[in-house]
């Protein structure tokens, strides 16, 4: 099974030496790692350049966008940069990140549950972050919920979901449209993944509405925002972000802004919300 895996990268010389490494040391090797090296001003260009010199499989290339580390609409531009590079004979593509340390095993337990289930779409393991000098999970999401800094598709799944989503919310808005589409999901909790810079640690303050306006653009209602922004506030345990993602909403809606599902797709993400709300709040009876 051949992977092809792109990496946006800015600014990421502290980081991107042990993604790297932990990624040339794979049992199962991905076939073509791009690195996408999207406006740094550090040492990651040189870095990234030294380890093309040594491994035919790894190469760079330069963009020049915006020097904000913004969520969205930025990391996605740079992943489709490094995507027009590659050819088409990938039987997995996967978007990283820059500041992970992959065990060993990844990719060839990947392969492993790809061909073990021909209807899984996409699937990841889980990230751990570093507290008190012990690794553990980082805990942002539901358990279910294939994150952003790691994601695999299988080629027909990438591809029948319109590919990735130049916002905020893409890598939501992929598995619903996963679902949509009959498509299956996983993450492996045996798979440790180690996020060395926690997410949205270094995100720029213009990005505090965007997560709002992501919830307008999948059609979420205001009801299902309301809860999805007061749990993940909750979760970030920042309150004063429940208004920006609110305000980020309404912003939204008073431009006017186009969804990014169709409305049949949105009524289908409406109701697998209000299962996934109901499922929960039977939990606690």
């Amino acid at each position: 099974m051949d992977f092809y895996i792109i990496i946006p990268a800015h600014n990421e010389a502290d980081f991107i030496s042990n993604t790297l490494e932990s990624l040339i040391h794979q049992s199962l090797p991905a076939k073509q790692i791009v690195v996408v090296n999207d406006h740094s001003t550090d040492t990651t260009k040189a870095i990234v350049s030294t380890f093309a010199k040594t491994h035919p499989n790894i190469s760079m290339v330069d963009v020049q966008s915006s020097d904000k580390h913004l969520p969205g609409a930025k990391i996605i531009d740079a992943f489709y940069k490094g995507f027009e590079t590659l050819d088409e004979h990938y039987d997995v593509i996967c978007k990283f990140d820059a500041d992970l340390i992959f065990p060993e095993n990844y990719l060839e337990q990947l392969a492993e549950h790809f061909n073990a289930n021909p209807k899984l779409g996409m699937a990841a393991g889980q990230c751990y972050i570093k507290k008190d000098k012990v690794w553990v999970l980082e805990n942002l999401t539901r358990d279910d919920h294939i994150r952003g800094a790691l994601k695999a598709y299988r080629k027909p799944c990438f591809l029948e979901i319109g590919k990735l989503k130049r916002s905020m919310g893409w890598d939501t808005i992929d598995e619903l449209l996963a679902n949509y589409y009959h498509w299956e999901l996983l993450v492996d909790p045996s798979l440790h993944v180690k996020h060395l810079k926690p997410t949205g640690k270094s995100y720029n303050k213009a990005s505090k509405y965007l997560q709002g306006e992501a919830m307008y653009k999948m059609r979420y209602g205001l009801l299902i925002t309301l809860i999805s922004a007061l749990k993940l506030s909750y979760k970030k345990k920042s309150l004063g972000l429940f208004k920006d993602y609110m305000l980020g909403y309404f912003k939204a809606q008073n431009k006017g802004i186009e969804p990014l599902v169709t409305k049949e797709q949105g009524q289908f993400i409406r109701r697998l919300r209000w299962q996934g709300i109901s499922k929960k709040f039977k939990l606690f009876n």
